[in-house]
């Protein structure tokens, strides 16, 4: 563990995981200061907690001598590495880290770490529940919503942390070390911040960086820029697919998932395909990974069967919100990228109406061209995306400028007849006109209990 008393230590950011990291330092006895680009009165409801635990802060700009005057900074997951400030500091060899790495040294147990960049929720909310219901002192944090600091004080020797991580988080893990590591795919996203794909799919290969033979590393057999992480680990790797058999690992034969515990022996069987209670293909490949790291910890088949099968979905992903008069709307809010909107479409034959946009990350539209002829009537666009979605898929499907989530809501509506879908998949994040995608989500939903209630 790291010794912190007296430390001089800096936290930028003062997101969820910035301030849970500023008030742990200071519990731990290190001479805290918080910086965060915005304005005092953005950060109104934070500051009360932090200025009584006796933290520093500093608002409206990032101060050099700030920077300059530590032992340590711990940087937010929502602060790029390239921040002027971080950029300088850097060079006069400051230890720079990030809240997740700060935590792992702290945390008690084992930890089963789950990215991807579709699909990470859903299976680190199984995998919890998988363990947990098997009997495992469980705790679920991370990028899903808990910060991984707030775990430590619950966790012990016997627990099982099962965390959510993303490609911001990895980007600055030194000593960071699953037990169990989890790549579900790699497809382009958060471009704007990571400048390439190969930047990108370098941060995500970070997680498997300080394992050893003694750990897991799980990865989809079918995704070629996943299979890649393969090269880049010293841990035992186990495949998932949902096409072939795999050599060890979990795979679907027939209607059934199967699970080869090493390779050479016979497979074992899991539970039917049938029995998931998810929509969507990608989900059969959220339940293979979590089978694989099931599996991997101890877990019997059975428990694993009957925890996939009472699983219910997580809210804003393809969750089905309500069939108002014949025609189904679905929350996919999550969907922040063109591949997660893709997916989305799949689970569907037809009949869509989809509503797509909020802030570019990047991306592009354009490969969506063939699952949007094939499967949607309509597309309607919102936010400052738009205009790039309308370009990139003009006179591909009929294109709505809807710019509103109500003005959406209520186009799609108006198109829709009994049997077709209203879908809200924005392959866009929501910064632009939401808080974030649940707000985006809970609005959309809302908006569909009125027309239950009208």
């Amino acid at each position: 563990m790291m010794e912190l008393k007296n430390k001089r230590v800096l936290v930028v950011g003062a997101g969820k995981s910035g301030l849970a990291a500023a008030l742990f330092l200071r519990a731990r006895g290190a001479q805290v200061a918080l910086s965060d680009s915005r304005s005092a009165e953005a950060l109104a409801k934070e500051l009360p907690a932090l200025l009584e635990a006796g933290i520093m802060v500093e608002t409206g700009s990032h101060g050099l001598l700030t920077f300059r005057r530590q032992d340590l900074i711990v940087v937010s997951p929502g602060v790029p590495a390239d921040t002027p400030e971080l950029k300088m500091v850097r060079s006069f060899g400051m230890p720079i880290i990030g809240e997740l790495e700060l935590a792992s040294r702290f945390l008690l147990g084992q930890i089963l770490a789950i990215t991807g960049s579709n699909g990470k929720t859903t299976t680190t909310m199984l995998a919890g529940k998988i363990f947990a219901d098997a009997g495992l002192p469980t705790l679920v944090g991370g990028n899903i919503g808990t910060p991984v600091i707030d775990l430590i004080a619950a966790s012990t020797p016997e627990t099982w942390s099962v965390l959510e991580v993303s490609s911001f988080q990895l980007e600055t893990v030194e000593e960071f070390r699953p037990r169990i590591a989890v790549v579900l795919n790699i497809t382009p996203d958060h471009l704007d911040r990571h400048g390439s794909f190969e930047n990108y799919a370098a941060a995500k290969a970070r997680i498997t960086a300080r394992q050893t033979a003694d750990d897991f590393l799980v990865l989809n057999a079918e995704d070629v820029a996943t299979q890649k992480v393969a090269a880049k680990t010293k841990a035992k790797i186990y495949w998932f697919s949902p096409r072939r058999q795999v050599k060890q690992g979990a795979f679907v034969h027939g209607e059934s998932i199967l699970f080869t515990p090493v390779e050479g022996a016979r497979p074992e069987p899991v539970m039917p395909v049938a029995e998931i209670p998810l929509k969507g293909a990608h989900n059969v490949e959220n339940v293979l990974a979590a089978v694989c790291a099931a599996r991997l910890a101890g877990i019997a088949a059975e428990s694993i069967r009957a925890s996939v099968r009472s699983f219910v979905a997580v809210e804003h992903r393809l969750e089905f919100v309500a069939e108002v008069r014949g025609v189904t709307y679905y929350n996919d809010s999550k969907a922040t990228n063109v591949d997660a909107a893709m997916k989305a479409l799949e689970a569907f034959g037809g009949g869509v109406h989809l509503i797509m946009g909020g802030k570019d990350k990047n991306s592009d539209y354009s490969t969506m061209a063939p699952l949007l002829r094939e499967r949607v009537k309509a597309v309607y666009t919102i936010g400052s995306a738009a205009e790039k979605i309308d370009r990139e898929l003009a006179g591909v499907v009929k294109m709505v400028t809807a710019g509103t989530m109500n003005s959406a809501v209520a186009e799609a509506t108006k198109a829709a007849v009994t049997g077709d879908v209203v879908l809200l998949s924005p392959a866009c994040s929501s910064f632009d006109q939401f808080e974030n995608y649940e707000h985006r989500g809970r609005v959309f939903k809302d908006l569909v209990k009125q027309l239950q209630s009208s």
